[in-house]
């Protein structure tokens, strides 16, 4: 009941949320609660410094936005028909203290997955990767600090790898995987599962009827076992599963894979089961895949040069072939031509595309609305959806589930598809603030749609007070003044963290002796932003911002600010805006943004030939960019 109800909440919009207002501390200290219902949720509290709360006087009440709220292992018996639940944030990086929500860093909180909850708080502080999966989401791997894997739940098909078949409640120790780093992990719905290390080694364990462990047979993998065959010179750099079959990405762009091949889904061009790993070659052969993903019964590669390749199961159209037939070998996905994709993740049976424009496409099954078109009707070929809403950032599905969701550049999360029972057949913005917040509270069963990363936030490090004290007027020693506006800062924290300002502040610069410094050169949004890296290591400015950042990192010899901004303005790169954006990288010696820049011009050269910015360009530049668009063939046509 809990569970459910904090699901619910968590989603309520912030003005139903004004109505659920605190009690004040005072209430707990008197002990006098007179509430005629049995669970009383209390929402706006936080625990001083962080840390679990040990008697009722130590909460401390704030204004926040609930749908940042979780459950906190914490409940104390009022009296027999009233139990006292305090929610609370278990990060404290995920409030946000007066910035843009799109300024705030939120890292996810294992909690939010029922699973997590039969771990204590020691436990879940170790954590640092975790994935649930199951077709009840009753199991769970997680990989501590050190580098330990812990499994726990059901142990359906001896998906724990712990050497039998009985479900724990305790979480046990994989010694065989121990201190090896785990970068990628993916599960089947057998359950098996298939994990890639640091180091390309590939280890499978689970179900394993259709060979989908590649290990040769079709024996229960009841512990891990390495997957050697054809992988023992390559490099695996990430690994996927679907309902029973598997894939391999090396760091030289190849694609094995192996399992179950009713469909074709291997891609080895017929349906025989394939018991160990096998190049996907056929067009693939002389591809670079960037990366890979899984539905059910079908597979999906991503080349360096943003083309989509599709095999397997086809039919409801998951390959967005135009068709509902079945591939035995990889097809490319001829509608999304002229399109660079970033990202492709898949669903059951359906799946969806990010352009490096962050354009959204989807296609495949459709019955719960997960292609997000208004309709449930099924698309053989892609469709653009979210057109009215802001750039894409990132997309989620799994292949466990008929849910999607997508992130905007502002933070914003939306949600369709199959939603805890109900069909959603449009975007629906949540007040969530990330989409791995939308599988563990909407999606059925509640697996996560990746391998999921922790951060953790006990107490306020030094990083946390130096954040909390930039342009703070009542502990800084010195200011700037900027577009006549003051930035209140410290010249210690100025000094270790910028060479130029070591320099400035000597005894024999005039700098050192004022109490306020006039800045002229740069705006104020710009100087404010790097200032603020200096304290927090993280720009937070819009991509149109960022052109003015980069120049100030060029002159101030910040190489890191450097790598941010440029990593800014490809998010935000357009066709109107992508010819002046190589300009900048250019002028500013950003080499890795010039790279980028040229390939988005090359990859949308007509439309990009025909913006106002690309014949008002310094003619040296334009005659260097013709020249090296040409030994890219780009003129071919």
């Amino acid at each position: 009941m809990l569970h459910n109800m904090t699901h619910f909440l968590s989603n309520l919009p912030s003005e139903t949320m004004k109505d659920l207002r605190t009690l004040h501390s005072s209430l707990f200290n008197s002990c006098c609660l007179l509430l005629s219902c049995i669970y009383v949720y209390l929402f706006y509290l936080t625990f001083c410094k962080r840390t679990l709360i040990t008697s009722l006087t130590k909460i401390s009440v704030l204004n926040q936005n609930t749908s940042m709220l979780m459950p906190v292992c914490f409940h104390t018996q009022l009296q027999p028909s009233i139990t006292l639940v305090i929610l609370t944030c278990p990060l404290e990086s995920e409030l946000n203290f007066g910035f843009p929500p799109q300024s705030v860093c939120i890292m996810v909180d294992v909690a939010k997955w029922p699973v997590f909850s039969m771990l204590g708080p020691q436990e879940l502080s170790m954590i640092q990767k975790a994935i649930v999966f199951g077709l009840s989401a009753n199991e769970a791997i997680y990989i501590t600090k050190d580098n330990e894997v812990y499994v726990f739940g059901m142990n359906c098909s001896n998906c724990l790898g712990i050497g039998d078949s009985q479900s724990t409640i305790v979480p046990r120790k994989l010694d065989f995987l121990s201190g090896r780093k785990v970068v990628s992990l993916s599960y089947g719905s057998g359950p098996h599962v298939v994990l890639a290390t640091e180091d390309g080694e590939v280890f499978a364990w689970g179900h394993n009827g259709y060979s989908q462990l590649g290990v040769g047979t079709c024996n229960q993998g009841v512990t891990p076992v390495l997957v050697s065959a054809n992988l023992h010179s390559k490099k695996v750099t990430e690994v996927a599963c679907g309902s029973h079959h598997s894939m391999a990405l090396t760091d030289t762009g190849e694609v094995y894979a192996w399992g179950y091949n009713n469909c074709g889904q291997v891609g080895s061009g017929s349906t025989s089961n394939q018991p160990i790993p096998r190049r996907v070659s056929s067009i693939l052969q002389n591809k670079v895949a960037v990366s890979i993903v899984c539905g059910q019964t079908s597979s999906l590669a991503v080349v360096d040069n943003g083309e989509v390749y599709g095999w397997g199961y086809n039919g409801n159209g998951q390959l967005g072939l135009g068709s509902n037939v079945n591939q035995l070998t990889p097809c490319r996905l001829v509608a999304l031509q002229g399109l660079c994709v970033q990202q492709v993740v898949s669903g059951y049976a359906h799946s969806l595309a990010l352009t490096d424009e962050g354009l959204l496409y989807t296609w495949g099954a459709n019955t719960y609305g997960q292609l997000g078109t208004g309709n449930k009707s099924n698309q053989l070929t892609p469709v653009q959806i979210m057109t009215g809403k802001e750039r894409v950032v990132e997309v989620a599905a799994c292949h466990s589930t008929h849910t999607s969701a997508a992130k905007t550049q502002s933070g914003q999360v939306y949600m369709w598809g199959q939603c805890r029972g109900q069909s959603i057949v449009l975007p629906h913005l949540t007040h969530f603030t990330c989409t791995d917040d939308v599988f563990a509270c909407f999606a059925t069963p509640s697996v996560m749609w990746r391998l999921l990363s922790m951060e953790h936030d006990d107490f306020l490090t030094v990083a946390q007070c130096l954040k909390k004290e930039f342009d703070n007027p009542d502990t800084a020693d010195i200011k700037f003044s900027v577009d006549g506006k003051f930035i209140h800062v410290h010249k210690a924290v100025l000094k270790m963290r910028c060479e130029h300002f070591r320099s400035m502040f000597q005894s024999h610069w005039n700098e050192d002796l004022k109490d306020v410094i006039e800045i002229s050169q740069f705006s104020y949004p710009v100087y404010h932003s790097f200032l603020k890296f200096l304290y927090t290591d993280q720009v937070e400015l819009p991509p149109e911002e960022a052109i003015g950042l980069l120049d100030l990192a060029t002159s101030y010899c910040e190489n890191r600010l450097k790598q941010l901004c440029q990593h800014i303005i490809k998010r935000g790169i357009t066709v109107e805006n992508a010819f002046s954006l190589l300009s900048a990288a250019v002028r500013y010696d950003a080499e890795d943004l010039e790279e980028f820049c040229f390939k988005f011009c090359v990859n949308h050269l007509t439309e990009v030939t025909q913006t106002t910015a690309f014949w008002h360009i310094d003619g040296n530049l334009l005659k260097d960019f013709i020249c090296r668009a040409s030994r890219c063939k780009a003129f071919k046509n």
